[in-house]
């Protein structure tokens, strides 16, 4: 591949997507430039396309989509010694400052000067080539796929998810929503020891698979369910009132579920980002002593998210059920956007040009 082919994926504005030649980025000291390999594409990267937003992230100008990714090292920054040419990665996207308290109480997810892919106003990484802090690239294992190191970051969501709510072995877990986030939240709930996992969803095609990731047990949701039915069923079908909740939709409906399905003294995190105001049950959840926490992405979850993949206690590719070429990028937007798959991947390099 010429250095000079630097097709990029760049959103404009609402629904026009456009491919463009860019310049190759140049490397600071600490960076290094990556032959970027394989891009999936996150619910954040079709808001951005079908509503020029993302929560209080507005497209204002053209901006580069894409933050799930892997790539090569091919050049390195003078300063770089944790990585070598060559070395494949999988892309923390979010660089944090590193000086602020929040950095340095080890919060860095909160840092205010966070530059975050394709997060107006910077630039995402679906191109041939990209510019990214070298520690912030977590080298791949020989045996693990691009795809793979791609996914950690939704993987890390799901991580950072049971983290805050204190997952551990034997915990009783219920996740509302099992789209990719509620996916990984199933797969790192179990690999943590969870051992009595409930998963709710609309679709019994996504339940099905969550079924066959490891899922105890599913419900499906309709719309017309009165909510204290639905509470008495997660009961009911679980055995016992859950001790933890995580909330991957993030829809109202869900956020009051993992409130009022959580047992007394239990917690319940929000993972999914939905209207900036929804009505809670709080006095409810106050009396009870349920803990409300929230999630903000990941901070220093990438490791423990690699390591799980690697010794095999995740298993992580089936919810890859597309592939596209960057070529077709406005294809694969379109396929995501129909909801008809789980995880849209789109390969900047030919698939497995990089997989052992």
């Amino acid at each position: 591949m010429a250095l000079q082919d630097n097709l990029t994926a760049i959103l404009y504005k609402t629904g026009d997507l456009r491919l463009e030649q860019r310049d190759v980025p140049q490397i600071k000291d600490d960076e290094v430039l990556l032959q970027m390999d394989s891009v999936g594409i996150c619910g954040s990267d079709v808001h951005y396309w079908t509503t020029g937003r993302c929560g209080n992230f507005i497209v204002k100008e053209p901006m580069v989509i894409g933050h799930e990714a892997s790539g090569i090292v091919a050049k390195l920054g003078a300063k770089v010694k944790n990585l070598k040419v060559g070395d494949r990665v999988a892309i923390e996207p979010g660089v944090p400052c590193r000086f602020c308290d929040f950095c340095k109480n080890g919060q860095y997810n909160l840092c205010p000067d966070m530059a975050f892919c394709a997060t107006p106003p910077y630039h995402g990484n679906l191109t041939r080539y990209y510019a990214h802090a070298a520690d912030f690239c977590y080298k791949l294992p020989e045996h693990m796929s691009m795809e793979e190191g791609a996914l950690l970051e939704p993987l890390s969501v799901g991580v950072h998810g049971c983290r805050r709510a204190g997952v551990t072995a034997g915990s009783s877990v219920l996740i509302l929503g099992a789209g990719p986030i509620g996916l990984v939240t199933l797969l790192t709930a179990k690999a943590m020891g969870a051992t009595n996992v409930l998963i709710t969803d609309l679709l019994q095609s996504r339940l099905d698979l969550a079924k066959s990731l490891g899922a105890d047990h599913t419900i499906l949701i309709k719309k017309e369910d009165k909510e204290e039915d639905v509470v008495k069923n997660i009961h009911q079908t679980m055995g016992a009132e859950p001790e933890k909740a995580l909330d991957c939709s993030g829809v109202e409906s869900t956020t009051r579920l993992a409130v009022l399905a959580t047992r007394s003294g239990g917690v319940a995190v929000m993972i999914g980002m939905g209207s900036s105001e929804v009505k809670i049950p709080l006095q409810h959840a106050l009396a009870r002593e349920v803990d409300i926490r929230g999630i903000f992405r990941y901070c220093n979850d990438y490791p423990l998210a690699l390591a799980m993949v690697a010794s095999g206690q995740i298993n992580i590719k089936p919810l890859v059920t597309h592939h596209f070429t960057i070529e077709e990028t406005v294809k694969a937007f379109e396929t995501a956007r129909a909801g008809l798959g789980v995880k849209v991947m789109i390969h900047v390099q030919p698939k497995d040009t990089n997989n052992k």
